[in-house]
């Protein structure tokens, strides 16, 4: 799964333009140098990137004199491991494609090696594809929408480059696999996502034959019970006459008023619905008050990746 982490090169002179686009498509680009390392393109280090020692990375204003910037990098932490660095907002134009396509296109650099470890490139790519895929269902794209830069060129919509072409067919692969294997991760995401938006529905009997509704402010505070009920509409008046009680079943679980209860801490989590442009890290920061602690909202909703889509509702640790 994508390895997605979040450092905005605030300090470049495109971020401080501040300008964004309609997002129509996606351009892959190659570094064309001999550097795997997220660190010399990423920066500062935050702890996972490693530091570099020559201070050369883009979070600066004209990274070598030069007015360069893209959306996001792929390559090397410290510890070896591959990750996806988003650098700009997705809809902030980016300076990538010397060509029109700056003004419509997400551009991402895949951190070329020697172009020779197939082992390497292997994980890169493979990266590259869930990044697509991602900003695909993001922005309601599909595989046709993705182009590299050499491709760019001969639409007239970007500089003259040969990447990524010059290094895919070296490993077998082409913008055509690429394009055929994000189309076939969509539609297993797609697959996923259907069967997981099917949830079961949950009632509850309206008269108990043993046990009772339980009226209170939370479920630990038994002192606030107003009253235990049989009937469920007889618990709900009761709740609906005492603001800020709700109804529990005889386990503990509140069901009425469900966002109510939510929002009032008797549950160990809030929920925080997903948009665009978020990430684990930020939401971690405004809730939790640290980025750093994002493993604990994966930990809560079963996440196995830290990639999160817009719509999904989280749970957030109270």
């Amino acid at each position: 799964m994508m390895n997605l982490h979040k450092l905005i090169l605030t300090e470049n002179a495109c971020y401080k333009a501040g300008r964004t686009i309609t997002v129509k498509g996606i351009m892959v680009h190659s570094t064309g140098a001999n550097n795997p390392n997220l660190k010399r393109y990423v920066g500062p280090n935050d702890g996972l990137l490693g530091e570099n020692q020559y201070g050369n990375h883009w979070n600066t204003y004209h990274p070598g004199g030069r007015e360069v910037c893209v959306h996001a990098f792929i390559g090397k932490l410290a510890d070896g491991t591959i990750a996806t660095y988003q650098t700009l907002p997705w809809n902030h134009r980016g300076w990538h494609a010397g060509g029109s396509a700056n003004n419509t296109h997400i551009g991402f650099e895949i951190c070329e090696d020697g172009l020779t470890d197939y082992t390497y490139f292997q994980k890169v790519y493979r990266e590259a594809v869930e990044l697509c895929a991602y900003l695909c269902k993001e922005y309601g794209l599909t595989e046709q929408n993705i182009i590299c830069h050499s491709e760019g060129y001969k639409q007239g919509i970007a500089s003259n480059h040969g990447d990524v072409m010059h290094w895919f067919p070296k490993h077998g692969k082409s913008m055509d696999t690429f394009r055929a294997e994000v189309k076939a991760l969509l539609a297993a995401d797609t697959k996923e996502d259907t069967e997981d938006t099917v949830e079961p529905v949950v009632t509850y009997p309206e008269k108990l034959t043993s046990g009772y509704y339980r009226v209170r402010k939370t479920w630990k505070d038994s002192k606030s019970q107003v009253g235990a009920y049989r009937v469920l509409a007889n618990a709900k008046a009761a709740a609906d006459k005492n603001p800020g009680t709700h109804v529990f079943t005889n386990d503990g679980v509140a069901i009425y008023p469900v966002d109510d209860a939510t929002d009032s801490g008797t549950t160990d989590y809030r929920i925080h619905t997903v948009v665009k442009g978020d990430t684990l890290w930020d939401i971690a920061a405004l809730y939790l008050g640290k980025g750093s602690r994002y493993p604990e909202i994966k930990t809560l909703n079963g996440l196995k990746s830290n990639v999160i889509y817009s719509g999904w509702k989280l749970k957030i640790p109270n």
